[in-house]
């Protein structure tokens, strides 16, 4: 059962407009303001523009419009503004993101708007600024390959936490990649670290017109992960860390009992572990500062061991699978029980980055550098 955590008074969706109510990610502002100054105000004009803006909507259309163009221009801005500055900080975007929900939430327009209406402007900017309207692959390559990062998280402990695959995802967004002569145009999207998205099946919304239609040749799941980089082999169908998502909410599994998510309102269907389909021993040849595993390790009720195949976990239960038992090792289950679902051969997986503490763009710079050659030895077998 999904509980609060008692330091949490207050939880409410993302996506719920109820009142002006903040969220719990909203209401770390004030603490990361303090904390980290630099960050909060980067796009401290585009946020202030866009209160100006939301201020003087006068009917439902125009503030449609409003957050459907900054929304875009925010996810523009934030890749080329990292690429300018080589910064290698994702947290700008993030902060600057829940700075203009909370303008939203925080000032009511001046016509009659729904709540439902409100969730669906909230939708959108949620939408438009982590790129997921704006998988449009415009360039002639012979190849397509779609990757996903993931927000900061655990941010009650570290309030300024930067998080490598959000990095990887801004700045390898419409960039196109050769190996020996194959070119491949890379889109991206980043993924929020909350449980209820999760459970509402954005994952599954995102990657079925993909894999329904095969009109791409690889999708990649990135997120961070410990020392080295680990290509998690089997992911394991349940949840079972204590650890909080962003809103604070701990999902309640456990080593001993671990629980299966949600699709929609109901147990997520498939089996309790599955297995990834990218072209591990060419990924592994990709030169840079880190070791690159095919990580076997699963954990499931009975033991820890390292399986060869697929058959030796039939009839376990996961606990752990090999991304663990929080959102990384889901969002790879969910994709390859998607594609396997949808009969797809799209190449599928997921990669563990090194862990960072807080922000270390030298070290963030090395693991792009290493996930872009990877995607690139990828290419001369996709």
């Amino acid at each position: 059962m999904i509980k609060l955590l008692l330091s949490s008074s207050l939880f409410l969706s993302s996506f719920t407009a109820m009142g002006n109510s903040l969220t719990v990610e909203e209401l770390r502002i004030e603490k990361a303001m303090t904390a980290i100054p630099k960050v909060l105000t980067a796009f401290s004009a585009d946020v202030e523009q866009f209160e100006k803006s939301w201020k003087s909507v006068e009917n439902y259309k125009q503030a449609s419009d409003l957050i459907h163009d900054y929304s875009h221009q925010l996810w523009h801005n934030a890749k080329q503004r990292i690429i300018k500055t080589n910064s290698f900080d994702d947290r700008q975007l993030y902060w600057a993101r829940l700075l203009s929900s909370k303008v939203i939430r925080s000032h009511k327009p001046d016509f009659a708007i729904t709540d439902a209406e409100l969730t669906a402007l909230l939708t959108m900017l949620e939408n438009g600024s982590r790129g997921r309207t704006n998988l449009a692959y415009t360039k002639n390559t012979d190849k397509k390959i779609l990757l996903t990062g993931f927000d900061p998280f655990l941010l009650d402990r570290n309030i300024n936490q930067s998080n490598p695959s959000g990095v990887a995802a801004l700045l390898l967004d419409g960039q196109v990649i050769t190996y020996k002569g194959i070119t491949a145009e890379i889109n991206t999207v980043m993924v929020p670290v909350r449980y209820e998205d999760f459970d509402q099946g954005i994952i599954e919304a995102l990657l079925a017109p993909y894999y329904a239609l095969n009109n791409v040749d690889m999708i990649v799941t990135v997120s961070m992960g410990s020392k080295e980089f680990d290509l998690e082999r089997f992911p394991g169908k349940r949840r079972s860390v204590t650890a909080p998502d962003n809103a604070n909410i701990v999902y309640g599994g456990t080593a001993t009992d671990p629980k299966i998510s949600r699709l929609n309102d109901r147990p997520l269907p498939g089996n309790e572990f599955v297995e990834f389909s990218l072209p591990v021993k060419y990924m592994q040849q990709a030169k840079g500062s880190f070791k690159i595993n095919d990580n076997h390790k699963v954990i499931t009720l009975e033991k820890a061991f390292e399986p060869k195949s697929l058959a030796e976990l039939e009839g376990a239960i996961a606990v752990k699978g090999g991304g663990g038992g929080y959102l990384s090792n889901e969002i790879s289950y969910r994709s390859i029980r998607l594609r396997d679902e949808l009969n797809s051969d799209i190449p599928t997986g997921h990669i563990h980055t090194p862990r960072i503490a807080q922000l270390e763009p030298e070290t963030e710079a090395k693991i792009v550098k290493q996930i872009q050659a990877m995607l690139e030895r990828s290419l001369e077998v996709l």
